[in-house]
């Protein structure tokens, strides 16, 4: 496998080339590019400096593969992404969000659930920062960007397509949850019966917005509990 920035950085990666039997992952390899699953709570959930962003983000583009090359403060952020990922799959509230989701779209509902977190994290944006949504996401797209040479080399084509299109914006409304939703399922390789997500979403907007409200502050708790990434905290002031 080949290597990339090895001349002018003091860590790089190899290329990604197979995906496991994990579905999230297995989205992320074959969906449109233009479709984010919960990138921005991760973003919230990590450190105001580029490796942390780097590292929280790295754990949906093969992060452990690519542990020997990670500085101890990329390797946080990495840590931390799967304490997000561990607490919220593990979660008995998430877990009962399955059940608005209709049976053939089930095994598609993790990645849902994923998606409306993140419309529901910036519809009470206010609620969790004091920091304005549009300066957050000017932030976190800087200090992604700053790390784009020394990416993988499919997270550097998200990264930049993500921070050059906003695509955070597309999550503020269903319309915009269903096209991304609908967008992964067509470019899943095998027959699915994913589409049309947003409808079980919209049927049980209520429902989904309260789970997200209880577990979304005990996720938060969880994470400064834990405190993987101990590096200054100041840029953005949180509401825990």
């Amino acid at each position: 496998m080949s290597k990339i920035g090895k001349q002018n950085h003091k860590y790089c990666f190899k290329h990604e080339c197979e995906f496991g039997l994990n579905l999230r992952y297995y989205l992320f390899v074959l969906a449109k590019p233009e479709n984010t699953l919960n990138y921005l709570a991760h973003l919230y959930l990590a450190q105001p400096t580029a490796d942390s962003h780097f590292g929280n983000l790295l754990g949906d583009f093969g992060g452990k593969r690519h542990v020997e090359y990670l500085p101890n403060t990329v390797k946080n952020g990495l840590d931390n992404h799967y304490l997000v990922d561990k607490f919220t799959d593990s979660h008995r509230a998430v877990k009962h969000a399955k059940q608005y989701f209709s049976p053939e779209r089930k095994r598609f509902a993790g990645v849902a659930i994923d998606v409306v977190f993140d419309h529901f994290l910036i519809v009470h944006w206010q609620r969790f920062s004091k920091q304005p949504l549009s300066d957050f996401k000017y932030t976190s797209y800087q200090l992604l960007n700053n790390r784009i040479p020394v990416m993988p080399p499919r997270m550097q084509h998200v990264v930049t397509s993500m921070t050059k299109n906003d695509w955070f914006k597309e999550y503020e409304t269903i319309d915009g949850i269903g096209l991304a939703l609908d967008n992964i399922a067509k470019r899943i390789r095998f027959t699915n019966t994913f589409a049309g997500a947003a409808d079980d979403i919209a049927r049980n907007y209520d429902e989904l917005e309260a789970v997200f409200l209880a577990f979304f502050p005990e996720l938060i708790k969880h994470v400064s509990e834990f405190d993987l990434e101990s590096t200054p905290k100041n840029d953005i002031k949180r509401i825990i």
